[in-house]
């Protein structure tokens, strides 16, 4: 009878864990499964490569799923609105929305300009997620293909909408802000978002006034009517009009990168910086609204300006250097 000598359980181990490090990377879309520590820089936002100064942000970035508003007219007073598949077909536009001599997305909002709708008091140039890409058969608002939920949402909610949770980052540098206008708006811009159907999980903000050398990072969390106030949490200096220079704060052209995620009922948002800890806060919303059937979200990125007091022709803007996001699908 022959013996089998047992393989010492080190070995062992180590055989199993290389043989299943070598399977295939997962799908984007599998991106919020996997088991990365979400304090772990985004790869390639620091330092993005490939970005050519003679393309136009579709050919450098992947905009399949993005439309864009600009601060035109689009013939019923309110802001133009490019779609997918203009904004995919080389679109520029050199006042608002154009490649950086250094390859970067160019995002520019002056305080004068036509407003997304009636009820919107700021203008803005700004992507907003269209995860049907160019088939526009699907609605655009609702539970649809065109959107995603959270993952505490209905099941019936989660099969209808492309797919559920989500996670964005962004490397960008803010290049200018308002320097006129009221105390309580100079200075500040929204970078990123998720909206929901009237309300918003998540506006994430950079401020910097007009005495100060570096700006703060601060967002808010807006529930739905009925399930609370607007909640406001201060990651990098103050949101204050009257504040000191932040000492760790960012300076316009200083390029940092944020994550926003939400798994489940659970909102989290970092800030990346090379050689500086990375600034995280989690915001739990099982109460704020967002995961009862209808309720529906998507992404936006870019410029905001949040202000309407200020000179005409005062602008804020914004250069983004990486742009990813991903969702769970069934």
């Amino acid at each position: 009878m022959k013996t089998y000598t047992p393989i010492p359980y080190l070995l062992f181990a180590l055989i199993i864990f290389f043989s299943c490090s070598s399977g295939e990377n997962m799908a984007d879309d599998d991106m919020l499964d996997d088991d990365t520590e979400e304090t772990e820089k985004p790869d390639d936002t620091q330092n993005p490569q490939g970005l050519d100064s003679n393309k136009s942000p579709s050919e450098n970035f992947d905009l399949s799923t993005w439309n864009l508003s600009i601060p035109e007219d689009e013939g019923d007073g309110t802001s133009l609105n490019i779609t997918v598949a203009q904004l995919n077909n080389k679109y520029q536009n050199s006042k608002y929305f154009y490649t950086a001599d250094d390859g970067g997305m160019v995002f520019k909002c002056p305080v004068d300009g036509f407003k997304t709708s009636t009820n919107t008091n700021y203008t803005r140039v700004e992507f907003r997620e269209m995860l049907r890409g160019t088939n526009t058969s699907i609605k655009a608002q609702g539970v649809t293909k065109n959107n995603w939920v959270f993952g505490t949402a209905p099941a019936a909610d989660k099969n209808a909408a492309f797919g559920y949770d989500g996670e964005m980052n962004a490397t960008v540098a803010v290049n200018h802000v308002t320097t006129s206008g009221n105390s309580n708006q100079v200075g500040r811009v929204i970078i990123g978002q998720i909206h929901a159907n009237d309300d918003e999980p998540i506006r994430l903000y950079y401020r910097k006034l007009p005495n100060n050398e570096k700006g703060s990072i601060y967002f808010a969390h807006e529930p739905t009517p009925g399930n609370g106030d607007e909640q406001w949490y201060e990651m990098i200096g103050s949101r204050s009009s009257s504040a000191s220079n932040p000492e760790d704060g960012i300076a316009l052209n200083e390029k940092f990168s944020y994550r926003i995620r939400t798994v489940g009922d659970v909102l989290t948002v970092i800030i990346f910086r090379e050689g500086k800890d990375n600034v995280v806060k989690t915001v739990n919303m099982a109460s704020s609204g967002f995961n009862v059937g209808g309720q529906y979200m998507y992404f936006k990125a870019g410029v905001y300006n949040q202000n309407n007091s200020g000179n005409g022709d005062d602008y804020v803007q914004a250069t983004f250097y990486a742009l990813d996001k991903s969702h769970t699908t069934n």
